[in-house]
């Protein structure tokens, strides 16, 4: 889309200048500038975070579980008895309802991440695409 803008003589002087001096034209000077501030002016995006009145009783709830496990198939039997389960999101792991397979929150919002669970049992979890975690793991 082509349309006209009018800017004062000494702007446009200023952008005269800096095109020369950065071998580009004063178009995509412009058109980088506005895709700056649409960016900036864009709502930064909320995290997907659970609610806190959730997460404590369930914080609560899974303590032992989560501590006592002795691996990843012992935890998920412990956390099944109680309908729930962990299942892979992106880098890390999320409590999931077993009836609904609805998204609860994160394993870290519980207090146990992904990485502390991979320290201690030493293996990744079953299925996981993030294997490599393992290993920056295993090198410290």
């Amino acid at each position: 889309m082509e349309k006209t803008l009018r800017l004062d003589p000494a702007i446009w002087a200023l952008l005269e200048r800096f095109a020369a001096e950065d071998d580009v034209s004063i178009g995509q000077i412009v058109r980088d500038a506005l895709a700056r501030e649409v960016r900036r002016r864009r709502p930064a995006k909320t995290s997907v975070r659970a609610d806190e009145r959730l997460v404590a009783p369930l914080r609560a709830l899974l303590a032992d579980d989560f501590a006592y496990a002795r691996g990843w198939d012992d935890l998920q039997s412990r956390l099944h008895a109680k309908g729930f389960r962990l299942a892979e999101a992106g880098g890390g792991l999320v409590l999931q309802s077993v009836a609904t397979g609805a998204r609860i929150c994160k394993g870290s919002e519980l207090g146990f991440s992904y990485s502390a669970l991979l320290r201690r049992f030493d293996c990744v979890f079953p299925g996981h695409t993030h294997s490599a975690a393992l290993l920056r793991i295993r090198k410290h």
